[in-house]
């Protein structure tokens, strides 16, 4: 990657110096990193500052539950799951959800590709969470909003702007947390970020939040305060301002609920593990995964989902519509069982399920781009690896090696 910085408010972003060509770093496809604006990684500061108070409040044990309400594309959920992961190991879930079905697709497949098993994607209007009182440790909501904090990057929020969609911004703004509020646990955190700067979709909402829904701030009065340069306190939260920071506009603040939700969770009703068929069990390579893993079988394709949160994942699943859970192992073709490019990607597949394959450069984008390709490797299904990193797999029958690189993830470029 070219010369970079690390971003202030990130604890492992990096600030490019140029932008490259992503499409023809296989480190990017094989889900090695996530581009994203750095102003949009500060909701990420203030989510680890949020994790760090939960954990000391909920003590060892707990299973963290994390909501991020509104997160296509991705960027935020994979900074959170990264410092999920970081901060709780496998303790914790992260349901990822998006309303709108296409962007939700778009969702499900870059955290596949991310490859933590612990994210749950869903896509379900936001009130569907009300099904699930007291739920969740930490909800953050980047709600749709007027998009003044994007003018500079793109004309046409601006040519789009008027003072009547600041006020339906702010109304729908309103029904989305208001609507998601049951489903925060008493004494849970809901982080609130939007790409704006007008006061009525920022701190006029979150002062509304705290007098109707019963919260208080965390940030206490941050008028005039500067976190960073830059970054500047108005009352409820901060804004990053652009051409003062690097990135974009955003905008950004934190609650605490402290008011306590009555209700009942519908338990999961799944089919459980045990069902899994014998037939799978003996196809299934031993040691393929790094944990224990529920199976879920049915009939074509086989999910796995990590035994520490399956129990969770059936019940999120049960109240509210989900796309996907722990990851997408593989396909059942007869007798054979066809790992699938997830798998490779997920944390939950082990270095020795399968024999690998280092790739050069050419080789990989070759792959990426679902060429034919005939690395040194003994038949039968392989794992390709560039930099050490598992990017898919072939099938070496001999004369030929079939390339098992999704064809909706394939480069389209030329290369």
């Amino acid at each position: 990657m070219p010369p970079g910085r690390p971003v202030p408010w990130s604890e492992y972003g990096i600030l490019m110096d140029s932008r490259p060509n992503f499409t023809l770093d296989p480190v990017f496809h094989a889900g090695g990193y996530y581009v994203q604006d750095s102003s949009a990684m500060f909701a990420g500061h203030v989510f680890r500052q949020a994790l760090s108070r939960r954990i000391s409040e909920t003590g060892p044990g707990h299973l963290l539950k994390v909501l991020d309400l509104c997160a296509a594309p991705g960027g935020k959920t994979t900074d959170m799951a990264a410092s999920l992961r970081l901060a709780a190991g496998d303790g914790f879930i992260l349901a990822a959800n998006e309303v709108v079905r296409q962007r939700a697709g778009i969702l499900a497949d870059n955290t596949a590709i991310w490859g933590d098993p612990n994210v749950v994607v869903t896509s379900a209007d936001p009130e569907d969470f009300g099904k699930l009182p007291g739920y969740f440790d930490i909800i953050a909501a980047d709600v749709p909003c007027s998009g003044e904090g994007m003018f500079r990057k793109d004309g046409k929020a601006a040519a789009q702007w008027s003072e009547a969609n600041v006020a339906l911004c702010q109304a729908r703004q309103r029904r989305i947390i208001a609507d998601a509020w049951a489903s925060l646990a008493e004494g849970g955190i809901l982080i609130y970020s939007t790409c704006t700067f007008n006061r009525y979709e920022n701190d006029l909402n979150v002062k509304w939040i705290c007098d109707n829904l019963g919260a208080v701030p965390i940030f206490g009065e941050t008028d005039g305060e500067m976190l960073y340069p830059g970054i500047i306190g108005t009352g409820c939260g901060f804004l990053l301002v652009p051409g003062l920071v690097p990135g974009e506009g955003q905008y950004c603040s934190a609650v605490i609920k402290s008011g306590g939700t009555g209700g009942r969770i519908k338990s999961g009703s799944r089919k459980p593990a045990g069902t899994a068929s014998g037939r799978l069990k003996d196809m299934i390579p031993p040691g393929l995964f790094t944990r224990a893993a529920r199976l879920y079988d049915d009939g074509q394709t086989v999910r796995a989902v990590p035994e520490a949160i399956a129990d969770e994942a059936e019940i999120i699943g049960t109240n509210v519509r989900t796309l996907s859970s722990g990851c997408t192992a593989g396909a059942i073709k007869g007798r054979d069982f066809i790992p699938s490019a997830d798998l490779a990607l997920s944390l939950l597949m082990s270095d020795g399920a399968w024999p690998q394959a280092e790739a050069d450069l050419d080789t990989a984008l070759k792959f990426l781009h679902r060429d034919p390709i005939r690395p040194e490797c003994g038949k039968g299904y392989v794992c390709l690896t560039y930099r050490g990193l598992k990017l898919g797999f072939i099938k070496n029958i001999g004369d030929r090696c079939n390339n098992l690189h999704p064809q909706g993830r394939r480069i389209r470029m030329d290369i």
